[in-house]
């Protein structure tokens, strides 16, 4: 299978050239997800794992296409999971083909899975022309707090989608960013964290102005709004999708504590803080809605933290270590709010954040997925995942 390199759909970014971020709510051609196989990410074979992704990949083919890119070398076995009519029996005939239908499974090599933070971000115009933007990526802060030791494939994996599927592409490199350290409303305003975007590891060299700077001119927007933290333990240095997200323009859901001697309460009370005294780019006071985390913390057992290989220069995982569990870590697909829940202990916290959503998101289905294993590999839904907008290419 020919797998463009991206250069062709690559090019250098006119100044205000009128392409802007959308929101993530707005309607989609699709979604990109990268299937998991990494051992120092994902444990027993990464098994479990296929199984969770599998899952996340058939709720969101409900209503939108998912593009699903496989290593050769896990191309078969993603194909034999992914079209097993038997993990559909629950689905009538109808929801089956439609679902399949919306699955399409492509060849290319990565070094991990998380397709927020490698894929491209999609911009688009007035007229509804869409781009996208490659970023340069360094395994959430290179040499200095890098999360693996080689990340050349997913460094050249957003070029690719984009010269695959006929994209023309933002060259934003060197400047160092991810998907999953920027949240959108489409109206002007972008949502990113202090702790994730002046981190050492990402553009030392540049100021909070200067970022701020390449991220309005890149994503087409007028104000950025630096929460100041982002949830605890979050090794991607406190990425703004797990804390908070807009839900439309001038409403954001924020992860909350009430338990002052959580670790968390600081972290989201400041960024409550924050949100209260500011205003969007059209000058709206943002609403806030607090979206509780699980009520038990969720931490690594021996058990999990045997079932990993990692290599040399990889972030190790430790029994005991307390996971960045957050139930905004969601994705909107074009019809539902497909949700991370982690069960046992903390079932009445994910019927409360079920409930929740469904009360802020009463045109969406509420699709709530066992997500324990993806959180064991260090994000969640919104991590696995990228939303292409709905428009023309150009």
């Amino acid at each position: 299978m020919h797998q463009p390199d991206g250069k062709e759909a690559c090019m250098t970014l006119p100044d205000r050239d009128g392409f802007f971020m959308p929101g993530e709510f707005e309607p989609h051609e699709g979604c990109i997800i990268i299937w998991p196989f990494r051992p120092g990410s994902w444990r027993n074979g990464a098994v479990e794992a296929q199984k969770a992704f599998r899952d996340v990949i058939y709720a969101i083919a409900e209503s939108e296409k998912v593009w699903v890119a496989a290593g050769k070398e896990f191309l078969h076995r993603a194909e034999e999971m992914l079209f097993d009519k038997e993990a559909m029996a629950h689905k009538t005939k109808e929801e089956r083909e439609k679902c399949l239908g919306n699955i399409q499974l492509f060849e290319a090599e990565t070094d991990d899975s998380w397709a927020r933070d490698v894929g491209p971000t999609f911009v688009k115009d007035k007229d509804e022309r869409v781009r996208c933007v490659n970023w340069e990526f360094n395994a959430w802060g290179g040499t200095e707090d890098g999360l693996y030791a080689s990340w050349d494939k997913d460094n050249a994996f957003a070029k690719l989608f984009a010269a695959k599927e006929g994209y023309l592409c933002y060259d934003a490199g060197p400047f160092v960013m991810e998907g999953g350290a920027v949240h959108s409303d489409g109206e002007g305003t972008l949502l990113v964290t202090e702790a994730c975007l002046l981190s050492k590891g990402r553009n030392p060299q540049l100021s909070k102005e200067e970022i701020e700077n390449r991220l309005c001119t890149y994503l087409g927007a007028e104000k950025v709004l630096w929460l100041p933290r982002g949830i605890y333990q979050d090794e991607t240095n406190e990425h703004v999708d797990n804390v908070c997200a807009f839900i439309r323009p001038g409403e954001v859901v924020l992860a909350w504590t009430d338990n002052r001697e959580d670790p968390q309460y600081a972290l989201s009370k400041a960024c409550l803080d924050y949100l209260e005294k500011e205003r969007d780019a059209k000058g709206r006071k943002i609403t806030v809605h607090k979206l509780p985390i699980p009520d038990h913390p969720i931490c690594l057992t021996r058990e999990d933290v045997e079932g990993y290989t990692f290599e040399e220069g990889e972030d190790f995982r430790e029994e005991g270590e307390r996971l960045a569990a957050s139930y905004v870590n969601f994705y909107f697909s074009n019809s539902a709010v497909v949700l991370p829940v982690f069960g046992k202990e903390n079932r009445e916290s994910d019927e409360r954040a079920v409930e929740i959503l469904r009360r802020l998101c009463p045109e969406r289905k509420i699709i709530p997925i066992p997500a324990g294993e993806i959180l064991r590999g260090g994000g969640n839904i919104h991590c696995i995942t990228q939303q292409v907008p709905k428009g023309m290419k150009g």
